[in-house]
């Protein structure tokens, strides 16, 4: 800008630290449907069917997990193919559901009513005991479901239940390059869908 506009100032250099940001793991389609697969086999029935829906969504929506865990079954309309989120700040938006997806909770919350036919919580995602997850078992478990899928860290950070938002973000960007999609003209829109306040933050993917 400073070549143009000669009253721009050019900060210099050292003013800032470098800001080191860990590099996210990015799932492989593989991955995905080997951590699904490792999902299903675990022991606890209403375990393996949580854990199998939740890293589903988690794949294909982008959202975080904490956001997943609050979720209510009134949150979640299955029918619209529409979940309300509320996000940080308090914030709510709308995420889409692909048709597959929202067929996929709905035989989760059916196998749910199975075996609980009165939980004592409004809770849309349910841990063996009937109640809302806490995401410190969720993580634990998750840890068990990489180990039984094979999958190693790359680099330094390994591989977590979050990094599954990450690569939704990036296999949506790469998804609308290789169609040639105007892709900045589109990030608002996968601003939106992550929650993200605007699309500078999602211009870090």
């Amino acid at each position: 800008l400073a070549a143009f506009d000669p009253s721009c100032q050019v900060p210099p250099a050292g003013l800032l630290p470098p800001a080191e940001v860990p590099a996210p793991y990015l799932y492989s389609p593989q991955e995905i449907s080997a951590l699904i697969h490792a999902a299903g086999t675990l022991a606890i029935p209403v375990q393996a069917a949580t854990c199998h829906a939740l890293v589903c969504l988690l794949a294909v929506s982008g959202m975080r997990v904490g956001e997943a865990l609050a979720l209510d079954v009134a949150d979640v309309d299955l029918d619209a193919g529409v979940i309300t989120v509320t996000g940080k700040n308090d914030h709510t938006r709308l995420v889409p559901l692909h048709p597959t997806t929202a067929a996929m909770l709905r035989d989760y919350r059916q196998r749910c009513d199975q075996l609980f036919p009165g939980p004592a919580t409004p809770s849309f995602f349910l841990s063996a005991a009937g109640t809302r997850p806490f995401r410190s078992a969720v993580e634990a478990t998750f840890s068990r479901l990489l180990v039984r899928a094979g999958i190693t860290p790359r680099h330094r950070r390994p591989p977590r239940i979050h990094d599954l938002r990450h690569s939704f973000a990036v296999a949506t960007l790469i998804g609308w390059y290789r169609t040639g999609a105007d892709v900045a003209a589109m990030m608002p829109l996968l601003s939106r869908i992550l929650g993200h306040a605007g699309p500078q933050s999602t211009f870090y993917y």
